[in-house]
């Protein structure tokens, strides 16, 4: 498993990340056991948000209860949660930072995240505001360091400017088939093609260029919650058989060739799983370091539709 150090911190990681958004159906073991198992597998970092679960902090309260973290292995892991998404709006409000933060910690039975991350862009976003959140959590050891979520580089710099803490972190959707943010770099200035629409102002460069990682989620879906490519030869022929083809040569399953096709990139980014199940974690696992040619990696991307010019 590849693991990294977040620039300008020195919170190290794992660049597979177990998300657990899913977990709040599980009983306690195996709760334990699938954390378990991503430790086994080389996986540190655990991804949480105050909204998972059937109620707020459910998820979280679902983690905590189960004892997945025993308390003598705390500092071996890296806890990430993410808050501002409320019932029918944004809310990046001080007051709801500081006390969702509160929250979280009750519930994952934790004195600090190492990570938090504001849950998608809040367009009412007073960046004085969250300054002095930040300052107050990272002062009280709450919270070690601070990200985003799906923001856009203009969100970033907005938000920088304010405060005293560099974000390090932007989770954005990413997988082969859903790859705006790298396709549209690829096909620049060319006019009447559809890839070359920027819609995101450049987050891929800008995350480069700050030592900003990205951590992408949904890393299997053909788009917005549409379902997998993976095994989806109605839509995605070439592209599987890509995939099978390379999974054959590396002795790996299709789910890392996935998974690779991400981590490949030299922009360092993680991959955020969203499994409850331990064999496809695992098959996940597998693809942290496979070393993908250019070749490769460029076939896997017109495969899937993506234009080179």
């Amino acid at each position: 498993m590849k693991t990294f150090t977040f620039p300008r911190t020195d919170i190290t990681a794992s660049n597979i990340v177990l998300g657990l958004m899913r977990i709040s159906s599980l009983d306690d073991e195996q709760i334990r056991t699938l954390v378990r198992t991503a430790r086994d597998e080389g996986i540190t970092m655990f991804d949480h948000a105050d909204i998972y679960g059937t109620e707020r902090h459910g998820c979280e309260r679902r983690f905590g209860d189960a004892g997945a973290i025993p308390a003598a292995e705390r500092d071996q892991v890296v806890i990430q949660s993410k808050v501002g998404i409320r019932d029918g709006f944004f809310d990046f409000s001080r007051e709801h930072i500081l006390r969702s933060v509160d929250e979280s910690l009750e519930a994952l039975k934790t004195d600090y995240l190492d990570i938090l991350l504001l849950h998608r862009p809040d367009t009412l976003v007073e960046p004085d505001e969250v300054a002095l959140a930040f300052d107050e959590l990272q002062s009280a050891g709450k919270v070690r360091a601070f990200g985003v979520s799906n923001q856009t580089p203009g969100q970033i710099e907005l938000l920088q400017r304010s405060l005293s803490q560099p974000l390090i972190a932007n989770q954005v959707q990413l997988s082969i088939t859903h790859a705006p943010l790298i396709a549209q770099g690829v096909a620049a200035n060319m006019a009447g093609l559809d890839q070359s629409i920027s819609r995101d102002n450049g987050i891929l460069d800008y995350a480069r260029l700050h030592d900003i990682v990205l951590q992408a989620w949904s890393p299997f879906q053909k788009g917005f919650f549409d379902g997998v490519f993976l095994g989806d030869r109605e839509n995605y022929a070439e592209l599987n058989d890509a995939i099978d083809e390379l999974a054959q040569k590396y002795d790996v399953t299709p789910t890392a060739i996935a998974v690779a096709w991400i981590t490949r990139h030299p922009a360092g980014m993680q991959v955020v799983l969203g499994t409850t199940n331990d064999q496809r974690m695992r098959d996940s696992a597998a693809g942290s370091e496979i070393p993908l040619t250019r070749e490769e990696w460029y076939r896997l991307f017109t495969s899937a539709g993506h234009i080179l010019p």
